[in-house]
């Protein structure tokens, strides 16, 4: 069994590998390599956004909490594509109309100053790295149960794989993946798991027969976890840099808008399905060792014992899937970042200016890009193999995100009175507030890393960094009138030149 399994997820690693070849080959400048050309229709969109939301967590880990919870645990993947919709419908197609390729560019077009760009970069960049580094983790250890490899061996080669596709063919490369890894989860949930585990708990009356009313409670996982639930992952979704990057992929506002809310209702749709399976397996397993303190048990031991053998190998495809597309679809981001906004941050500091992605060298401008995925990737796969809890990391990275920065990139898009000074100070008070209710809170925690896993840091955060971003605002100077009809300009989706055309014009 074991073997066939195996089998089965190394002839779909070799398939991803193909893809970094055939994205090379329309990869010519750094559009292209960075947000395939701008060009993806609606079908591609709609894939590769719920390719880069459902990772690990909402496959392997909702199917675990259905197991744990009952129906109520669909609100984890709920969040994250109320998330996907919210950004669809209300700021998804402002973002596309800009053409840039980062949030620090956002922030630099419509606040105009430095210091809100260049402190937006550096966190982005921490928040992208951890992203990918848990992402990475959590694949080997699927290959780990396959293969029988040492843990550290199993990140590197999977880590390899995903850092030469991304490297060699860019969003183009990482895209049709997605595209792969959208019908094998697809596939994976709705046509072997979801049928395979009900039939094997003897269908829904089944289940209402051998398990308690409790489970088919919608707000049994409790009424603080699904605020949580919202709280971290639909506000993180509207301003996460590789959530945004997809977006920027996007042909038109429109495909952007509709795409990315079909994408959206699918999350919700396969959330519901994976708590559906986890009921299924408490019926059909009931006696799953270490589901109590481990849910991601659960996924394999369905996968394993309630599924054919080849049908269980396409399943564990499916979680590699879900996994190796927000892997990549960080690690471009991060590369993304430290090149186009952190790196010239930094040269500034040596007195050096330099420009990256002006396309006057488009050969030269992915080649730099390539680089820059490649050695990320190294440090990402390194980070995966040489710290044992990454996730620690990437939650206060996710924390500083929300609780620092949400406010003045929402606040940007919404509020005109908002200033660069405004935005620096909120996010000055909201990073500080979080860590420091989080160090307080770590401090006088029982168990190591309750702080950093509370929920009060965001909470006070985003109050903080609200409060500050008003006060300031209207307290200062407006944002120039200059920069503001520059940034109508690019929101109106037009370029600049043809802005002084139909100026000329009236």
């Amino acid at each position: 069994m074991e073997f066939i399994n195996g089998t089965i997820v190394a002839v779909y690693l070799a398939a991803m590998l193909a893809f970094g070849w055939w994205g090379k080959s329309r990869t010519k400048n750094s559009s292209d390599y960075l947000v395939a050309g701008r060009r993806l229709g609606p079908v591609l969109y709609t894939g590769t956004m719920a390719a880069v939301v459902l990772g690990g967590a909402s496959t392997v880990g909702g199917v675990g909490l259905g197991y744990k919870w009952g129906i109520s645990g669909m609100w984890l993947v709920a969040a994250i594509g109320a998330g996907v919709i919210l950004l669809s419908l209300a700021f998804a197609p402002t973002l596309q109309k800009l053409k840039v390729f980062t949030v620090s560019q956002m922030l630099s077009l419509r606040y105009s100053s430095k210091s809100a760009t260049n402190t937006s970069g550096i966190v982005m960049l921490a928040y992208t790295l951890m992203l990918c580094a848990t992402s990475t983790s959590a694949y080997a250890t699927i290959f780990v149960v396959l293969f029988d490899w040492e843990k550290w061996v199993a990140i590197a080669v999977g880590g390899a794989i995903v850092v030469v596709y991304s490297t060699i063919g860019g969003m183009w490369s990482i895209t049709l993946a997605d595209q792969v890894q959208f019908v094998i989860k697809t596939i994976g949930i709705f046509a072997l798991m979801l049928p395979f585990s009900l039939n094997a708990a003897g269908g829904m009356d089944g289940i209402r027969e051998r398990i308690g009313a409790e489970f088919f409670d919608i707000t049994g996982i409790g009424l603080q976890s699904i605020i949580t639930y919202f709280v971290v992952y639909t506000l993180g979704l509207l301003i996460g840099q590789d959530i945004w990057q997809r977006v920027f992929t996007a042909k038109t506002p429109k495909v952007a808008r509709w795409g990315g809310t079909t994408a959206g209702i699918y999350c919700i749709i396969y959330g519901i399905a994976g708590a559906l399976i986890g009921m299924a397996a408490r019926v059909a397993l009931p006696d799953i060792t270490g589901a109590d303190t481990n849910k991601d048990v659960v996924y394999a031991e369905v996968a394993t014992q309630l599924l054919p053998v080849a049908v269980g190998g396409l399943v564990m495809a499916a979680a590699v899937a879900a996994m190796m597309s927000t892997a990549s679809g960080a690690l471009i981001a991060a590369a993304t970042v430290a090149r186009t906004d952190v790196t010239p941050f930094v040269a500034g500091w040596f007195g050096r200016t330099i420009e990256v992605n002006s396309n006057e060298n488009p050969e030269h401008d992915v080649r730099a890009n390539r680089i820059w995925v490649l050695a990320l990737g190294v440090v990402t796969v390194s980070l995966a193999i040489l710290v044992d809890d990454v996730v620690a990391a990437l939650t206060i990275a996710y924390d500083i995100l929300v609780g620092g920065l949400l406010v003045a990139i929402i606040g940007g898009l919404l509020w005109k009175r908002g200033n660069g000074l405004g935005a620096t100070a909120s996010m000055a008070a909201g990073t500080l507030v979080t860590l420091g209710t989080m160090i307080v809170l770590e401090i006088q925690a029982e168990n190591k890393f309750d702080g950093v896993y509370a929920n009060e840091p965001i909470y006070f955060g985003l109050i903080a960094s609200a409060l500050t971003f008003i006060v300031v605002s209207l307290a200062s100077k407006p944002t120039d009138s200059g920069v503001l009809a520059h940034w109508n300009l690019r929101v109106s989706g037009k370029s600049q030149e043809e802005g002084v055309m139909a100026e000329t014009r009236n």
